[in-house]
């Protein structure tokens, strides 16, 4: 290989740098084309997020700052928390494997787009393709076989173990496998011959759980009045649970359970339902409210199917569903803290039947104050909210649930990414 200007690879992993966010955008679209299903489990594809700008950060910042010297020999600290992850989940390897290489392939071809910008076709390119070929392979070679070895050991530990039987027996029921209830009874540790309400519990800081989420499941099941949950780790920062439902406690009891939690805890509920079917399709509904209203991060505490059923088919649709909002909101649908009051008032008002006092009640707030607030959204509006009521009434529900991505100019959506 020819002689390197270490000079010119600096300069070209801090133009990546520079581009740090566009890029980990491609390796997204790269990595969604070959493995889809990651993009419907959220705790999944944010830690692998985490875990991929980690990675691009140490390569890149290395090179950047000794681009003559060796890269790191052990993946960063987000690499072994996705793969925890995927070990405790009963995932295939493969998953990482496939994640990995289909990010390097995107970072590759961006260096490939960059490199002729700063050196000239000729010898000296090809030295410095080379020399940054080497250091990305070397490097993605040398985790890769790091993590694989940490997996291997972990599920050394979990062989055996009380945890692997009632995470594989989760798994074989969500997966829709024939398993007898009285087995599954006794796998668990919980009666799945019952009625059941599944939560997703998460938290939006992204310092990792340290049992709050436990503790935060208890309290909920504590609320229905029932025995305590099943609980599943899904991810650093996000935890599967199911209820077991005891007589005919309300939604209300839930929130309050949920609004006393620790700040950062948010959670998702599906509807109450029977048996292994039950157990089943409660979890699949909870994982939609979780997916919708994640990214929400100054939304409710909690958020149940029930509340987002009306607007879930068209919310999934994020591009039409910031349509209907602009187009039915008008100058109601800006951006800012005004707006969002206004907006809100107008929600309770509507779902109050126009009734100001009892919105004024729900709002903690006068009620001269609330009829001002409606005046106000309906001058923005352009005609009463009652012309156009179920539309103004989706819209908002919109809105309050997917937060501010959903408006014009709002802040884009946050896809995950991964590259391991």
């Amino acid at each position: 290989m020819a002689d390197v200007d270490v000079s010119l690879i600096s300069d070209i992993a801090g133009r990546m740098l520079e581009e740090l966010d566009d890029l980990v955008d491609a390796m997204n679209e790269s990595v969604s084309e070959i493995v889809p299903s990651l993009a419907a489990d959220r705790a999944i594809t944010e830690e692998m997020s985490a875990s991929n700008r980690a990675n691009i950060e140490n390569v890149l910042r290395n090179l950047r700052d000794d681009p003559s010297g060796p890269l790191p020999d052990t993946p960063p600290t987000e690499a072994r928390e996705i793969l925890r992850t995927v070990v405790r989940r009963g995932l295939e390897l493969d998953v990482m494997f496939q994640s990995y290489r289909r990010g390097q392939t995107a970072v590759w071809q961006r260096f490939m787009q960059i490199a002729p910008m700063v050196v000239p076709p000729g010898p000296e390119l090809v030295a410095v393709i080379e020399r940054f070929a080497e250091a990305m392979f070397t490097y993605v070679d040398r985790v890769l076989l790091d993590l694989v070895a940490e997996a291997q050991r972990l599920r050394e530990e979990m062989l055996g173990g009380a945890l692997a039987r009632r995470t594989e027996t989760v798994r074989l029921i969500l997966d829709g496998a024939p398993i007898d209830e009285r087995v599954a009874t006794g796998r668990l540790g919980y009666e799945v011959a019952r009625d059941h309400t599944a939560v997703v519990l998460w938290l939006d800081d992204p310092v990792g759980d340290d049992g709050t989420l436990e503790s935060v499941a208890a309290s909920l099941a504590r609320a229905l009045g029932a025995r305590p949950p099943l609980n599943i780790s899904a991810g650093v920062r996000t935890m599967w649970a199911w209820l077991p439902r005891e007589g005919d406690a309300t939604v209300d009891r839930l929130r309050d359970a949920a609004n006393a939690a620790p700040t950062g805890v948010r959670v998702a509920v599906g509807p109450t339902r029977w048996g292994l079917a039950g157990f089943r399709s409660s979890h699949a509904d909870a994982l939609v409210v979780e997916q919708l209203v994640a990214e929400n991060a100054g939304g409710d505490r909690l958020v149940t199917f029930g509340d987002i059923a009306p607007i879930a088919a068209l919310a999934r649709d994020e591009r039409a569903a910031s349509q209907l909002v602009s187009d039915t909101l008008g100058a109601l649908a800006a951006d800012g803290e005004r707006a969002d009051r206004l907006r809100t008032t107008l929600r309770v008002y509507l779902s109050e039947a126009d009734n100001a006092s009892t919105t004024a009640e729900r709002l903690h707030t006068h009620r001269n104050t609330i009829l001002q607030r409606v005046g106000k959204a309906t001058e923005l509006l352009g005609h009463p909210p009652g012309e156009r009521r179920l539309a103004v009434m989706t819209a908002l529900d919109i809105v309050h649930f997917l937060g501010p991505r959903v408006l014009p100019g709002g802040p884009p959506t946050t896809t995950a990414t991964q590259w391991g």
